[in-house]
């Protein structure tokens, strides 16, 4: 990746080896009520299969592939309702909008992004994004976003999910990928479990999801992503993203950071266990 700055446009198209594999928007053109935030979509295969979903008619606030969390600090970053102890999924005038800065590196194959998380005219977080693509194989490629964010106050700031809110196995907020949906519910395994009730909330070094001629293998590639529980959906919508806030809120100090790395390995066809176990390995120490 060189050091050269590009200015803001509407949206960059990312490459590997040559190849379009995503398009990065900045702004998506949405209603303030599913906090606009920039999002990777559509992401595909290097075959040209579609593995993202933007704003899809049963959440309208998954906009495909980025870094979401329901409660900062009371705000919502995650878009759609907010659940509230004892009184459950609530409509409240609380979204707040993730807002490009600046590149201060850009190339065709990543970049590193500052954002500001902005809510009631407030500066909640500061965040730096990093984005990069590897190709790991002829049908294979790794998307690696780490992000870090910084409590901009002096006094501490917590994050929270409806799980930490009073809603058992409801911990999502993070790094999250909405999958397409399909005719039939896409397929989810780790290294020893398989099935949405056997891998939802535990922690895994590897987690895959395999639709209709695709597979995405989510990995934690620092040791504190890899403690963040995977929150995933199958049978409701094809959905995974990883727990910043599963059985506590996180606490970020004043003026400290708290950073996660996923790498995501998109795969055309199915993969197995094997294949998948090694493709991650690779993709992380690349």
């Amino acid at each position: 990746m060189s050091h050269l700055t590009r200015q803001a446009t509407a949206a960059l198209t990312l490459s590997c080896a040559g190849r379009p594999v995503a398009r990065y928007d900045l702004r998506p053109d949405v209603d303030h009520r599913l906090s606009p935030r920039p999002c990777l979509h559509p992401v595909s295969t290097l075959g040209g299969v579609p593995v993202t979903e933007f704003a899809p008619a049963d959440h309208r606030h998954h906009l495909g592939a980025g870094v979401a969390v329901p409660d900062a600090a009371g705000f919502n970053f995650w878009g759609g309702r907010t659940y509230v102890r004892g009184q459950g999924p609530t409509a409240l005038d609380n979204h707040g909008e993730q807002r490009h800065i600046a590149f201060k590196l850009c190339d065709p194959d990543g970049f590193v992004e500052e954002l500001e998380w902005t809510a009631g005219g407030c500066l909640v977080l500061r965040e730096r994004r990093t984005v990069a693509t590897t190709r790991l194989g002829p049908d294979t490629w790794a998307l690696d976003l780490t992000f870090t964010l910084t409590n901009p106050g002096a006094g501490e700031l917590s994050i929270g999910s409806p799980a930490t809110n009073g809603r058992p196995g409801a911990a999502y907020g993070g790094f999250f990928w909405r999958a397409p949906k399909e005719s039939r519910a896409p397929a989810v395994f780790t290294a020893d479990h398989e099935g949405e009730s056997a891998v939802h909330g535990r922690t895994a070094d590897w987690l895959a999801l395999a639709g209709d001629g695709w597979t995405l293998v989510f990995a934690g590639a620092t040791a504190e992503t890899r403690h963040d529980p995977w929150f995933v959906r199958t049978e409701e919508y094809p959905g995974v993203g990883s727990s910043l806030a599963s059985r506590a809120r996180l606490r970020i100090g004043g003026g400290q950071t708290a950073v996660r790395r996923v790498v995501t390995v998109v795969a055309d066809g199915r993969l197995d266990r094997t294949r998948a176990a090694a493709l991650v390995r690779r993709a992380v120490t690349a």
